[in-house]
């Protein structure tokens, strides 16, 4: 991995895994680049790059979403698992997004 990528670079790859044992060897290198981009532990890294991993994955339709949180072990940060609590409604969306703007997160 180069030192620098934008979001889709680092992420897009990983939403089209579906063998765990390439997820894992893929999240190793997330984890790995993350570390030393920011001089990080690796608790922390691994917390990051689950957070990002679930929040790209929240870009692609459903069965994308639950692939990825399955293999990364790892939840939409603002709507959690989609095996759990499903994918948000339009109108959950929406007022996920107001929230956030509101608190001046978006």
């Amino acid at each position: 991995m180069k030192t620098l990528l934008t979001y889709g670079e680092k992420y897009l790859p990983a939403m089209t895994l579906s063998d765990q044992a390439e997820a894992d060897a893929y999240f190793e290198e997330c984890v790995q680049h993350y570390m030393h981009l920011m001089s990080v532990g690796r608790a922390e890294a691994e917390e990051c790059e689950r957070r990002n991993l679930g929040w790209f994955a929240g870009y692609f339709d459903n069965d994308t979403r639950a692939r990825v949180e399955r293999l990364f072990r790892c939840a939409h940060p603002i709507f959690g698992a989609i095996a759990v609590n499903g994918p948000p409604t339009p109108e959950q969306a929406f007022e996920a997004s107001k929230r956030m703007a509101e608190d001046g997160k978006l």
